[in-house]
């Protein structure tokens, strides 16, 4: 019985981080966001490990996915229970530090693919670290399940793959989609609310100083603010959220209007997506002009979209020669619709139907 709970254990734990690595090492870039976020003042107050984020995002995901396998062939059994318990303890602690003081809304822990809740995330490093310690306390009864040569060849093979993965998502796109703007997507379709969705609870607070003192008072117990009291401020406290719509905060700003319900229905769209044209990669940028020429020739409406100031959308204007506007949107929304810096949207009246790395632009079809 202690065998079969320890084998189930290995399996269990190895095959859980495997996917784990995997679903995160198809879209480091976005792991690498949700690192940022951790890595913030909110969160663990090492701003200095922001810039750093994708590097570290890369070596985790990677190390994920080896320690998976290397517990299944039982590769250095040791070293294998020791760093899944370490890591697994620092996850632990970071999933609960965010869940009890409401830090990180979603953990990343499966990228796009699984979206869990703080308390989810925590009750599955729990369990995790439940059936780990089980692995540890019985460390020298895992054994190889090859000699060590072909076991040798196996790591080694895990570590060029997950390599070369890393490679090819980070030059082109990911290999599977999860977001909510993948191919085949009608944006418009995907910010409605259905009417029998649930809506937002909100109450109403008001903010009064007492006696040099902020206290809150709902609409139940106004009649008992104290004489004297000033008012300070009022805030909707939510109470429950509501349905929220798979796409939100999409927009195309310009002048202060936003475009998009007319620029959703054309046929022949193309959107140039660089969240931060200071960050973008000059050699995509480069490309777009000519990308521009080639599509309007070809009857397309094409814009640039960007969170950007108006200074540094002139600047990149006048460097790349752009004879294209940009509209301005959401940095985060930008990220979450394509990873590259800049990329390429095709849509048919709201519809996504091609997305491209810059890298990828030949293989566009117009």
């Amino acid at each position: 019985m202690k065998n079969f709970i320890v084998q189930f254990s290995r399996i269990f734990v190895g095959i859980l981080f495997i996917i784990s690595g995997l679903i995160k090492l198809n879209d480091p870039i976005g792991f690498s966001y949700k690192l940022g976020e951790y890595f913030g003042e909110t969160v663990l107050n090492l701003p200095f490990l922001v810039p750093f984020a994708l590097q570290i995002a890369l070596f985790v995901v990677i190390f994920e996915v080896l320690l998976g396998i290397m517990l299944l062939i039982g590769f250095k059994p040791k070293f294998t229970v020791w760093s899944l318990l370490l890591m697994i303890v620092f996850f632990t602690f970071l999933t609960f530090y965010s869940a009890y003081f409401k830090k990180v809304t979603d953990c990343g822990c499966f990228g796009d693919a699984l979206k869990l809740t703080p308390w989810q995330s925590f009750t599955k490093d729990l369990v995790l670290l439940f059936f780990i310690l089980i692995l540890f306390i019985n460390k020298n009864t895992i054994k190889p399940l090859f000699k060590v040569k072909v076991i040798n060849f196996l790591v080694i093979l895990s570590v060029i793959s997950c390599t070369f993965m890393a490679y090819w998502v980070l030059n082109h796109l990911p290999l599977k989609d999860f977001r909510a703007y993948k191919v085949g997507t009608n944006i418009t379709e995907g910010m409605k609310i259905p009417d029998s969705a649930p809506k937002s609870v909100v109450e109403m607070v008001f903010i009064y100083n007492v006696n040099g003192v902020n206290k809150e008072f709902t609409e139940k117990n106004l009649m008992s603010i104290p004489a004297g009291a000033t008012f300070v401020d009022r805030i909707d406290k939510v109470i429950s959220e509501g349905y929220i719509p798979p796409i939100h905060d999409f927009a195309m700003e310009k002048d202060g209007a936003d475009h998009k319900n007319e620029f959703l229905k054309e046929p022949k769209l193309m959107l140039f997506i660089a969240y931060d044209l200071m960050k973008s990669d000059k050699n995509g940028m480069e490309k777009l002009e000519d990308l521009n020429q080639k599509a309007r020739a070809k009857g397309y409406k094409v814009i640039g979209m960007t969170a950007s100031s108006p200074e540094e959308i002139t600047k990149a204007e006048k460097n790349f020669g752009y004879t294209f506007d940009f509209y301005f949107c959401d940095g985060t929304t930008l990220k979450t619709i394509e990873r590259a810096n800049p990329s390429i949207i095709v849509l048919d009246h709201g519809t996504i139907t091609q997305k491209a790395h810059y890298n990828d632009i030949n293989k566009l079809k117009l």
